[in-house]
């Protein structure tokens, strides 16, 4: 099936851009879902207030969103502002941006927090930028202004990624082969690297609670952090090119990886088994050619909240959707030159960049099954270890470790 084009958000064009540096390799929605961030190219990140733009695309079927965003005012609360767009610049190309909330019983781990500087709050909504000179900048989404700059990494800061506890730690990956952790509470404090990746790191995804981290990169690099003890927890072996994005599904129970081998590998984490293979060539390529360019890498992949599905872009021009218990896509979408992609965070929508812009589409909806639910519920809570010892039926204990 097509998938159905619910509208665009173009950047502006100049006739004396430079192609380099134009190229949009992240996107991102607020954990609460009111903000969108792109990079429009070069130097140049766009916050729009998502709930808007989404209601410019359904009710007046406008394809820019971003321009018919509201003024501020103040709400019965007290002189509260509705979300406002801003444009930031960067200062340098931008490569990657996350946004992260806080929540405040999670403190800071470091001890004098009475000397810090900034007072995260409630309301707290942070955006963080990697970008081109190793620079990591950390704006106030809802004021647009510069509250840390973080200045470790000595390359490219190539993704970012908050943990999701609503702690404001901050994870970045390099091409300085490192991942740095960062406190945010504590005035953007880095309290660990971990290194063992032999070259670039591309990607990094927290698992949904916070304690697992991991990170992919060139060498067919998949690795699994502990971020209690911050060690290394094992490898996933199983690419034959370079990873370059992964996510954990909301459970918790699976992975997601993306690599130039044409493959997206859903695995079992907790056991370092493959699960799942979604092929975008076929035959499937041997070792030998996925170790070359083959013109079916793929880019990006990401879950949906409902743990059923999850979205993958490739070189191939096209985005694909994809039930985790089918074989062959459900959905597809034509894109050029795609570069990344994600969910709304109610996973009606799927955003994905291209060249300073940003496309959105319908995904697929159904309601999930009662068991898929229980599963979900179950998973959170339980490795594969302890459902594996669960007195339960075998194909039972094989649905809820994903294996049918």
């Amino acid at each position: 099936a097509r998938s159905r084009t619910l509208g665009e958000l173009l950047a502006p064009t100049s006739p004396f851009d430079k192609k380099c540096g134009r190229e949009n390799w992240t996107v991102a929605f607020a954990p609460d879902g009111s903000y969108l961030a792109w990079s429009q190219g070069h130097r140049i990140v766009k916050l729009v207030p998502w709930a808007q733009c989404l209601n410019n695309f359904l009710l007046h079927g406008t394809k820019n969103g971003s321009q018919a965003v509201g003024a501020r005012q103040s709400s019965e609360g007290g002189p509260r502002s509705k979300p406002c767009e801003h444009v930031i610049d960067c200062g340098d190309i931008v490569w990657s941006l996350a946004l992260g909330s806080s929540v405040p019983e999670k403190q800071s781990r470091c001890v004098n927090i009475e000397w810090h500087r900034f007072k995260f709050g409630q309301d707290q909504l942070l955006l963080a930028t990697g970008l081109n000179n190793g620079r990591i900048k950390i704006w106030d989404v809802y004021t647009g202004k510069l509250l840390l700059n973080l200045m470790d990494h000595t390359e490219v800061v190539r993704d970012l990624t908050f943990a999701p506890d609503g702690s404001l730690i901050l994870v970045s990956a390099s091409r300085d082969k490192t991942l740095r952790v960062w406190d945010l509470k504590d005035d953007g404090n880095m309290m660990k690297v971990l290194r063992g990746h032999p070259n670039w790191v591309y990607g990094c995804a927290f698992s949904p609670d916070s304690s697992i981290l991991c990170s992919v990169g060139a060498s067919k690099a998949v690795f699994l952090w502990d971020m209690d003890k911050y060690s290394m927890l094992r490898k996933l072996e199983g690419h034959h090119n370079d990873v370059v994005a992964c996510e954990f599904s909301p459970d918790g129970a699976l992975l997601a990886t993306a690599s130039y081998d044409t493959r997206v590998y859903v695995w079992d984490p907790h056991i370092g088994v493959i699960l799942k293979e979604f092929g975008h060539l076929f035959p499937p390529p041997t070792p030998i050619f996925a170790g070359g360019a083959n013109d079916r890498w793929v880019r990006a992949v990401c879950f949906s909240h409902d743990g059923l599905h999850l979205a993958s872009l490739a070189d191939d021009k096209m985005v694909r959707f994809w039930r985790i218990d089918e074989e062959y896509p459900v959905q597809v979408a034509p894109l050029n030159n795609g570069l990344c992609c994600t969910f709304s965070t109610d996973g009606s929508v799927l955003a994905a960049g291209q060249d300073g812009s940003v496309y959105f589409w319908a995904t697929p909806r159904q309601v999930s099954s009662l068991q898929h639910l229980c599963r979900m519920a179950i998973r959170r809570v339980m490795p594969t270890s302890q459902v594996r010892n669960l007195p339960l039926p075998c194909k039972v204990l094989e649905f809820l470790c994903y294996q049918i």
